[in-house]
């Protein structure tokens, strides 16, 4: 299935998070919903992520959001491996990849010269009434949950506004050298 669009109703789902309770996006309704799809727990990548919405957990819930972590690993693997990092939000066991594929996060990957199935690492920011406010289908880890607060809080709502938004901090940077050079020229003259 493709990836669900912007303005789109998020496909409901119901799944077991670690310690066996049923999660049901649906009665998540008035509440925005950060879901994001991990390959695998305990892998380096997936727990920088958890830690990062770990440390970033009570942020997110002041931004008015519920997190939920989605992978196919089962009930047993998700409670060691929120245990081990103290992860303070459900991590639900997709071990069917029916919610993976869902929401077109279910595909042929290849990792040293293999390629298997297995889930893409993506997030989707659902609003209040159940749709899709927002797609990261590709997430690069670093400054992911920053990404997502900045847009709870009401910047970067749209796929292209974070790189535009991005441009003229650069810009900023860049144009503010010469100056610190133009100051410091007239003090060696002195």
């Amino acid at each position: 299935m493709p990836i669900p669009q912007t303005g789109t109703p998020a496909p409901d789902f119901q799944l077991q998070d670690q310690n066996g309770n049923d999660v049901k996006l649906s009665q998540l309704r008035g509440k925005n919903v950060v879901l994001y799809f991990y390959p695998k727990d305990d892998t380096p990548g997936c727990t920088r992520e958890a830690c990062d919405f770990r440390d970033e957990h009570s942020a997110l819930q002041e931004a008015g959001a519920v997190v939920l972590g989605v992978s196919p690993d089962d009930i047993r693997s998700h409670q060691k491996f929120a245990t081990k990092f103290s992860l303070p939000f459900p991590l639900l066991a997709d071990t069917g990849h029916q919610v993976a594929e869902s929401y077109g996060v279910w595909g042929e990957k290849s990792l040293y010269g293999r390629t298997f199935m297995g889930i893409t690492r993506a997030t989707f920011l659902i609003d209040t009434e159940g749709k899709v406010a927002r797609v990261w289908p590709k997430v690069k880890v670093q400054g992911h949950v920053q990404d997502i607060l900045q847009s709870l809080k009401g910047g970067a709502e749209e796929e292209g506004a974070p790189a535009q938004k991005k441009a003229p901090v650069k810009k900023a940077a860049a144009a503010s050298k010469p100056a610190a050079t133009a100051k410091k020229a007239p003090a060696r003259r002195k």
